[in-house]
């Protein structure tokens, strides 16, 4: 048989390449190959560089070497707080997350009439702004006026400085994530239903109760889901922002000076200092990075793969 030749076009079919399906696939692909070196590649070494330099944002920036890094690190009174609260917030929320998205999500994992309005109207709050979500909040946790002090005064119970207590700022602002878990219920959701109804009724027959068949079965099955939400929920209470923003400026006493709000901060209203941003958001980035390597490292002892 005679062996197929490449046309001059450069195609074994034939036809032109700019016909091809490869010429195609190239197409798609440019929209990718221009948007990722200057929208994230160009920007992500240029902060990179400012974070080594002094930089008002509208001069040229000025080599300095490690002085905003050492600054930071050794001399700053402000990050360490802010790193501390940003930590102790993602402590408490992550956790919380996960188990409150789990819970309503076996809930709701029923064959029951109506339950579909049940998940939509637990799904609703992830899908209102988040801005107009915290202003409600705001007004809501009003030492004075607030309806939660209002209900708790009703009930003989003394308020709560919400939003004015260092101790208690956390846990209002977490108590908006636990109310927007909607999104985290509807992946566990996902999750839960595509566990196979085999393995439940093979478990049945020798014995297994409701907390061993959630125990061996389920939790195991869903672990992939219980990993990508752990990633997920780190990375983004790490780098928490419009709470601090709009309900409480940082305050009281940087309770809530949360690492990301530093950053606007030393960017916009302490000088301009762009340089030490950037530095502060790179260190961030390290943290980040650290944490998310160690949770996949750790990964291998409690995730499990059907293809395993």
């Amino acid at each position: 048989m005679a062996k197929n030749k490449k046309s001059k076009s450069g195609t074994s079919s034939g036809r032109p390449f700019w016909k091809s399906e490869n010429f195609r696939g190239y197409m798609f692909m440019i929209p990718t190959l221009i948007g990722f070196p200057l929208f994230t590649l160009y920007p992500l070494i240029s902060s990179l560089y400012c974070s080594f330099c002094d930089w008002d944002g509208v001069n040229a920036p000025v080599w300095k070497g490690l002085k905003n890094y050492t600054f930071i690190l050794t001399q700053d009174p402000i990050f360490p707080k802010s790193l501390k609260v940003t930590l102790e917030y993602a402590l408490i929320n992550v956790p919380m997350t996960l188990i409150l998205g789990l819970a309503v999500a076996v809930l709701l994992n029923k064959r029951l009439p109506g339950i579909k309005i049940f998940r939509t109207i637990y799904y609703l709050p992830t899908i209102i702004p988040a801005v107009a979500a915290i202003l409600l909040w705001k007004f809501m946790f009003k030492s004075d006026t607030g309806m939660i002090n209002g209900v708790l005064q009703q009930i003989g119970l003394q308020p709560v400085g919400w939003l004015t207590s260092e101790r208690v700022v956390l846990i209002a602002l977490s108590i908006i994530k636990w109310w927007a878990v909607g999104g985290t219920m509807m992946i566990f959701l996902a999750g839960l239903q595509s566990v196979p109804d085999e393995l439940y009724e093979a478990a049945k027959l020798d014995g297994a109760g409701r907390w061993s068949l959630f125990r061996h079965i389920t939790i195991p099955m869903i672990t992939p889901i219980l990993f990508l939400q752990l990633i997920t929920g780190l990375i983004g209470n790490l780098q928490a922002f419009n709470e601090a923003s709009i309900m409480t400026e940082g305050g009281p006493n940087y309770g809530s000076y949360f690492v990301n709000y530093d950053i606007y901060m030393t960017a916009f209203n302490q000088g301009s200092k762009f340089g030490r941003a950037c530095a502060e958001a790179w260190i961030l980035f390290i943290i980040i990075a650290i944490l998310t390597v160690i949770v996949f490292r750790s990964s291998e002892t409690y995730v499990y793969y059907e293809n395993e």
